[in-house]
């Protein structure tokens, strides 16, 4: 397998994605990091020095993604993307800009035939189920109804592959059940989604539904996905803050010890670094975009994603499954 390329100056602490790149190397998967030739880390403590692609520019957090692009030519995004398009990795992943990660990837690497537009898919934790693939969850803001149809085709794919669902369930995120809820978009989508052959589509799903287990793949546009994630990511944030206040009253120690075990393993389930982030379907390669102020631990799992997606074809079977218009 070729190496998956790892942008070595993305996110808030750039060296979480060095130290994660080590860690994935260690796992016994291939990466090349993405860089300037005097980057920092290059060389673990063990003495192992990971292979490096050079790249003196880089694109800030608050910088424009596409005039960015544009501009930053020998930036660590543009030159990852640039070398899955020549074959010279199998993937990239970055947790730097999002904006111009998803424009490094769409105009270096290409949309696949047939993709009107790229969607970001975001698995949303469930407790004691598998995730919820939620996607649009920001790289589109206005869409139609034959986007939404396709986000649910790439979905199903990647919720097959990731999180080895035989026949993912996909819901359209709605106000209720019923298909005369929505505005005109879900309405005239749902029609869509229940015609289109190859997904399971089980209808409206609702806010409350995307933290269960009532459906695999939840579609939406990516302005109300990008709300219901940050939503979510807040009162995961505020539940276990307010948990964690509370047993730290020594009255309550014995208690949180007794529980610690139990409450460490739904941290776990409920982390962004358990998930490695994000991944932009559509795009004519693999492409995950991690939170920036993701962990060594993400971007080592998110690398194992990346690896996971590309051993599975998925951008194949993609491209297999819409298929050019006529």
């Amino acid at each position: 397998m070729l190496p998956v390329a790892v942008d070595a100056k993305g996110g808030d602490d750039p060296t979480t994605s060095v130290a994660g790149a080590h860690a994935a190397q260690a796992a016994g998967i291939p990466v090349v990091l993405v860089g300037p030739a005097d980057l920092d880390g290059r060389t673990s403590e063990a003495g192992v020095e990971l292979p490096l692609i050079e790249a003196n520019e880089v694109i800030g957090m608050h910088d424009d993604p596409a005039s960015g692009v544009r501009r930053k030519k020998d930036s660590t995004l543009v030159r990852a993307a640039e070398a899955v398009r020549d074959g010279k990795a199998s993937a990239m992943i970055s947790a730097g800009n999002t904006g111009a990660t998803m424009a490094s990837a769409l105009l270096r690497m290409g949309r696949i035939k047939g993709v009107k537009r790229p969607a970001i898919a975001t698995p949303i934790p469930v407790p004691g189920s598998t995730p919820t693939v939620l996607l649009d969850a920001g790289a589109n803001a206005e869409v139609s109804p034959d986007l939404l149809v396709q986000f649910g085709q790439m979905g199903s794919i990647y919720a097959r592959h990731r999180f080895d669902i035989a026949e993912p369930r996909v819901g359209l995120l709605s106000i209720g059940e019923e298909p005369t809820k929505g505005d005109t978009l879900r309405k005239d989508t749902y029609a869509l989604l229940a015609e289109t052959e190859g997904i399971d589509f089980i209808g409206n799903v609702e806010g409350r539904d995307v933290m269960s287990d009532a459906c695999d793949v939840c579609v939406t546009d990516g302005f109300t996905g990008n709300v219901v994630l940050k939503t979510a990511e807040g009162v995961v944030k505020a539940l276990v803050g307010a948990l964690m206040e509370q047993f730290s009253e020594p009255s309550l120690k014995e208690h949180f010890d007794a529980l610690l075990p139990s409450m460490l393993e739904l941290y776990t389930v409920l982390s962004p670094d358990t998930y490695g982030g994000a991944v932009l379907l559509g795009v004519d390669g693999v492409c995950i975009i991690s939170h920036g102020s993701s962990s060594a631990e993400a971007i080592r799992n998110g690398i194992g994603v990346a690896r996971d997606m590309v051993e599975a074809d998925m951008v194949g079977e993609i491209a297999r499954a819409i298929r050019p218009e006529a």
